[in-house]
């Protein structure tokens, strides 16, 4: 008599704070197909001061057949939630999509079967930016928002969870949990993979697993861009200002300064070029936030903000 071989698991874990495109993610995962062999469910970690999500969950927990499990993990920090996600699986792989994407009928099962072939910590899939019709032109012809790991001498450093696949029982990834300090200045997921890295775990591609974000109206602005580039740069500024001291932190400062004035001099032979222009611009204001992550500034704070209501505009 065969003896029955158990499925392995799956927990989807999506962070939302205030978010009404959240019922199309979660429509989107219950629309997927499903790896063989694998149990899958939800886990929704609700970010604000007060349940918001709640009620919303519990009527798509009942529309759709995919099980889904609602924490409450508030406030303002996005590590908070991410840490939740975490703290409350107990499945084999943790995968993590944003709570204003949409995945793919193939997600799912393309990060699992990168997962699988590799061996690898974690699997990034690419994240493809759709553009609303009044977006900026050169913005859609350069496709600035879309979202694809960076190599280094053909290894892949650090991440990001907009579109992860997680192995729980990698040593690298036993115990690791997102910085709550940079829960409202962003660039935790960064840090997270980065010490995933040193720690031995490998990053893979899985190319096809595509996730899809429409780019809301506030986004689709060069200011956005340029903070986000900023923020971006100090954080791997923090991380290599904390690698580095006297002479060696001097050389680091002068490096990305360098590359700065480089690509700030490089976007004047095609400043009738807005792709080219803004895209080295863009660069250039990403080295300036190394150069200041380098020096130990403080990151911009561009998550949870106060509300309009409560007298501010929250960022994200």
């Amino acid at each position: 008599m065969a003896v029955p071989v158990n499925n392995r698991s799956i927990d989807i874990g999506v962070c939302t704070f205030r978010r009404p495109e959240l019922a199309e993610t979660l429509r989107s995962l219950a629309a997927m197909d499903m790896p063989s062999g694998f149990d899958v469910s939800v886990i929704i970690a609700d970010n604000d001061d007060t349940p918001s999500a709640r009620d919303l969950v519990t009527a798509l927990s009942r529309e759709l057949t995919l099980p889904i499990h609602y924490r409450h993990a508030p406030a303002r920090n996005i590590s908070i939630a991410r840490n939740a996600c975490l703290d409350a699986s107990t499945a084999d792989f943790v995968a993590f999509i944003d709570d204003d994407e949409t995945a793919s009928s193939r997600w799912l099962a393309e990060l699992v079967a990168t997962a699988e072939s590799s061996g690898a910590a974690a699997v990034l899939g690419p994240v493809r930016a759709r553009y609303r019709p009044d977006a900026p032109d050169w913005m859609r012809r350069g496709d600035f928002h879309s979202t694809l790991p960076v190599w280094v001498r053909g290894e892949i450093h650090t991440g990001y969870t907009c579109n992860v696949l997680l192995r729980a029982g990698a040593d690298s990834l036993r115990g690791r949990r997102f910085s709550l300090a940079r829960g409202q200045t962003g660039g935790e997921d960064t840090e997270f993979f980065d010490q995933m890295h040193k720690a031995g775990g490998r990053i893979a591609f899985s190319p096809e697993a595509w996730v899809d974000e429409v780019v809301p109206r506030a986004r689709a602005a060069f200011d956005w861009l340029g903070r986000r580039r900023f923020r971006v740069g100090q954080t791997h500024g923090h991380l290599l200002g904390g690698k580095a001291s006297g002479i060696g932190l001097v050389k680091q400062v002068g490096l990305a300064s360098a590359k700065a004035i480089y690509c700030f001099a490089s976007a004047i032979p095609v400043v009738v070029s807005p792709v080219r222009r803004n895209r080295s611009v863009l660069r250039g204001i990403m080295h300036v936030g190394v150069v200041s992550g380098l020096v130990g500034i403080r990151e911009i704070r561009l998550y949870g903000q106060p509300s309009p209501k409560e007298g501010g505009k929250r960022a994200a």
